[in-house]
């Protein structure tokens, strides 16, 4: 087909969504999509699966608490070993997390005011993530061979 001064093809619409005698635009004759439902439940793990979200869960301690409270949130329906152990490596790495956090941000405040002191509380902060990272590796360890680990120094925060 030719097309018209317009740019179209001749079909009456001239391709800006309108189109003569008031018809509704082709968008608007589209039927609704239909989308099918995902099931409230997602299957089990397997005891692979398992140990190694459970293993995940302890080697994320070494970026704090985040990674083991998404795993148990995601994970805690699905597999009882990955459910004991997220619970376990996240008790134990909230509470020096957030002290961490603390720590870092008093630095960054005095560390314009007093250097010496900000200094101070960064070393804390460090000593905090070296104590969480060698707990948490070898917790990680002990769990990669299917064995449940529980770490010395944890508060029970999550039942």
């Amino acid at each position: 087909m030719a097309k018209t001064a317009r740019g179209s093809s001749g079909n009456g619409n001239d391709g800006g969504g309108t189109s003569s005698a008031g018809a509704k635009p082709a968008a608007d004759r589209r039927e609704p999509a239909h989308y099918e439902a995902v099931p409230a439940s997602a299957p089990a793990l397997t005891p692979a699966e398992d140990r190694q979200w459970a293993f995940m869960a302890h080697c994320g301690g070494v970026l704090g608490f985040i990674p083991s409270l998404i795993i148990y949130l995601v994970f805690r329906d699905r597999g009882p070993f990955t459910e004991q152990e997220s619970k376990e490596a996240l008790n134990f790495t909230a509470p020096p997390t957030i002290v961490a956090a603390v720590a870092n941000i008093i630095a960054v405040i005095f560390s314009g005011i007093s250097p010496l002191t900000g200094t101070v509380f960064a070393f804390i902060a460090v000593g905090i993530w070296i104590f969480l990272t060698v707990y948490s590796v070898l917790a990680a360890v002990q769990v990669n061979r299917g064995q449940p680990y529980r770490y010395m120094f944890s508060l029970r925060l999550i039942h």
